[in-house]
C-alpha cells in the first residue's frame, strides 16, 4: 500500500497579492478549477493500491485545508498541524513515524501541495515504477526531465548505466542551483534533473536513514509527536519541542547523504510554479501569448499575464508584464523581474503592513468576513455564516456592534437573550456584553456589522465557548 502526504506548509510569497501568509498559494486555484491542494489530492488518487491521504499543514490554515480535502476525497487519514515551520525533514518525520505506526510496512508517497503536473499519466507510471524500487528498501526521489537551462532549480545527477535501471537510476550527486552557464551544461548531458522535492520510500527506511544522518531532529519530531494531542479532527504536535527541533529539508538532512537514494525521471509537464511567470507557462495562452483571468480588456498586448480578482483591468500597449489585482493590492512587474516580488513582501512584512498576512474577504471556520469601509472610529463588514455554523461566544471591550440580516437566519445571543433574525431586521450589541452569532438554516447566512468603538483591532476579542477548539481566553 502507498500511503500519500501532501506537505501544505508553503507560504507562496512569490505569487503575492494573491498568495498571503494566511491563504497560501496552495490553497488557491491558480491552474484549474480546483486549489492547488485538492489538484495534488486528485493526482494522487489516481495510483493504484493507495491509501488513505494524510496532510501536514500550518496550524493557522487547518480549517480551510480540511474543509478543501473534504470536499475531494472521502478517505483521509489525518491532519498534523505544526506549530511552527521546520522544514520538509521533520515534517516527513511525523508522518512517517504515524504511518509506520497505523500502517506498518507502507510506503509513504511524499507530495509538495503547490506543484502543477500536466500529464497525470505520466506521473502515475512513475510512481508506480518508483514504488517497486521503494519496496525493496531504497528512497526515491523524481527527477524533472529539463525543459531549459533553468537556474532557480537544485539538479540531481544520476548514474545512468546503460541497459539497466530500467528508469530508476542511482543518485550520484544532489547540486545547488546552478549560474546559466553551469545550468546550460547540465542539461546538454542528459545526466541531470531538476529537482522535484518529491519522495517515495518505506516509512520505516526514511525513518532509519533519518535516525542515523540526524539524530536530533529524529528525537525531536519522536519526541513532538509522542506529546501530541487530539484536537477536533486534527492531531496538534506538542509546540514546545517541535520548536526546538532543528530545520533542515530532506535533501540535505537524509538524501545527500544516504547511499541509498535513487532517482525516477519524470517528464509530465511539471512546475512548482514558483513565480507568475512560471504560472504563464503553465496556462494556456492565447494568439497574442497572453493569459488572462477575470475582467480583462487588453489592446496591443503580448506575452503577459494578467489577473483581475474583481475590478476591470485595462492594459495598452505592454509586452511580457505580469498585472495581477485584487481588491486591496495591484502587482505590475515585467516578466522576468516576478522573483523579486518577494523583496516587496519582505518590506511590507518590515512596515507591519497587513496586505502580506491576509486579504480583504477572510476565511474563518464559521465562514468569511470581509472589510467593506473603515475609518478611525468606524468599520464595516459583510459576514458570511454558512448552514449549522456558530461563532464564539465573546465579548469585546472597545467596540459596540450593529448588525443587519441581509438573507437567511440569524439565531443571536445577547447576554441572558436569544432572539431569531430574519432579512431587513436589526440588532444592537454594547460593548462588554457576551453574545454568540449563528446560523440555524440550510442556506448561508449574511449580514452587515458596523462596528464602533475606540479600537477596532480583531485581537479584542474574550472567547468563553467556541466549537472550533480555538483559544478560550484571546486578548
Amino acid at each position: 500500500m502507498i500511503i500519500p502526504v501532501i506537505l501544505s506548509g508553503g507560504s507562496g510569497t512569490r505569487l503575492w497579492p494573491l498568495s498571503r501568509a494566511q491563504y497560501p498559494k496552495q490553497l488557491l486555484a491558480l491552474a484549474g478549477e480546483k486549489t492547488m491542494l485538492q489538484e495534488t489530492v486528485v493526482r494522487v488518487e489516481r495510483v493504484a493500491d493507495t491509501g488513505p491521504v494524510y496532510c501536514v499543514c500550518n496550524e493557522d490554515h487547518r480549517f480551510m485545508v480540511a474543509e478543501q480535502l473534504r470536499q475531494v476525497t472521502d478517505d483521509m487519514g489525518g491532519i498534523i498541524l505544526e506549530p511552527v515551520g521546520r522544514n520538509t525533514a521533520p515534517a516527513a518525520a511525523v508522518a512517517a513515524l504515524r504511518v509506520q505506526e497505523e500502517y506498518p510496512g507502507a510506503t509513504m508517497l511524499l507530495l509538495p501541495a503547490d506543484h502543477v503536473i500536466q500529464d497525470t499519466g505520466a506521473f502515475v507510471r512513475a510512481v508506480t515504477l518508483g514504488n517497486k524500487a521503494a519496496e525493496e528498501g531504497v528512497l526515491v526521489t523524481f527527477g524533472i526531465v529539463p525543459e531549459a537551462p533553468e537556474t532557480g532549480y537544485g539538479y540531481i545527477r544520476a548514474a545512468v548505466q546503460e541497459g539497466k535501471g530500467h528508469g530508476v537510476y542511482p543518485v550520484e550527486k544532489f547540486v545547488e542551483k546552478p549560474d546559466r552557464e553551469t545550468a546550460e551544461r547540465y542539461v546538454t548531458s542528459g545526466e541531470y534533473y531538476w529537482n522535484s522535492g518529491m519522495f517515495l520510500f518505506k516509512a520505516s527506511r526514511y525513518l532509519e536513514e533519518l535516525e542515523a544522518q540526524a539524530p536530533e531532529i529524529y528525537g525531536a519530531s519522536r519526541a513532538a509527536l509522542e506529546k501530541a494531542t487530539e484536537d477536533l479532527d486534527f492531531l496538534r504536535l506538542d509546540k514546545e519541542v517541535f520548536a526546538a527541533c532543528p530545520s533542515d529539508s530532506i535533501d540535505y538532512a537524509v538524501m545527500e547523504k544516504t547511499a541509498h537514494a535513487v532517482v525516477v525521471p519524470l517528464d509530465a509537464g511539471w512546475s512548482d510554479v514558483g513565480a507568475w511567470s512560471a504560472l504563464w507557462k503553465v496556462k494556456g495562452q492565447d494568439p497574442s501569448g497572453n493569459v488572462t483571468k477575470g475582467d480583462v480588456q487588453l489592446l496591443d498586448v503580448k506575452d503577459s499575464y494578467i489577473h483581475a480578482s474583481g475590478r476591470i483591468v485595462a492594459a495598452v500597449g505592454l509586452s511580457d508584464h505580469v498585472i495581477v489585482e485584487t481588491p486591496d493590492a495591484v502587482l505590475v512587474a515585467s516578466k522576468d523581474r516576478v522573483q523579486d516580488v518577494k523583496t516587496i513582501v519582505e518590506r511590507l512584512k518590515s512596515e507591519g503592513r497587513d496586505e502580506v498576512i491576509t486579504h480583504v474577504k477572510v476565511n474563518r471556520p464559521w465562514g468569511t468576513y470581509e472589510t467593506v469601509d473603515q475609518s478611525e472610529r468606524f468599520q464595516v463588514k459583510r459576514i458570511v455564516v454558512n448552514p449549522g455554523a456558530a461563532l464564539s461566544l465573546q465579548r469585546h471591550y472597545h467596540r459596540a456592534e450593529h448588525w443587519v440580516v441581509v438573507k437567511g437566519t440569524a439565531r443571536i445571543t445577547v447576554g441572558e437573550k436569544e432572539i431569531v433574525l430574519r432579512e431587513d431586521k436589526s440588532t444592537y450589541i454594547p460593548l462588554g456584553i457576551k453574545h454568540r452569532l449563528a446560523n440555524p438554516g440550510k442556506i448561508p447566512l449574511e449580514l452587515i456589522e458596523v462596528q464602533t468603538g475606540s479600537y477596532l483591532g480583531e485581537d479584542d476579542i474574550e472567547r468563553f465557548d467556541d466549537k472550533y477548539g480555538r483559544e478560550a481566553v484571546k486578548k
